[in-house]
């Protein structure tokens, strides 16, 4: 199942309190439930003023409809191709 990478512009993100980002969590997870097991949250990095999202997803219109369902942005999504680390040195 391919792999997307899901920039999200949220002002302030980085501001955002431990309770404040449980509860995008919670609401992320209860649209999850309810679009079905096709879609998986994988984990996201929160920065300044973004908020980077790895999902597992059979397509970019099930990651679209999340984010619409949930209220959340998504400004860019990208198909993940590969993924690499420093054991691809070797």
């Amino acid at each position: 199942m391919p792999k997307y990478l899901i920039e999200r512009e949220i002002p302030g993100a980085g501001k955002l309190s431990a309770q404040e980002l449980q509860a995008v969590s919670q609401k992320s997870c209860s649209v999850l439930q309810r679009l079905g097991p096709q879609i998986q949250w994988v984990q996201s990095y929160v920065t300044d003023d973004r908020v980077y999202c790895v999902y597992i997803a059979p397509n970019e219109e099930a990651v679209r409809k999340h984010a619409q369902k949930g209220g959340f942005p998504a400004n860019r999504i990208s198909r993940i191709r590969t993924v690499i680390d420093p054991t691809t040195a070797d």
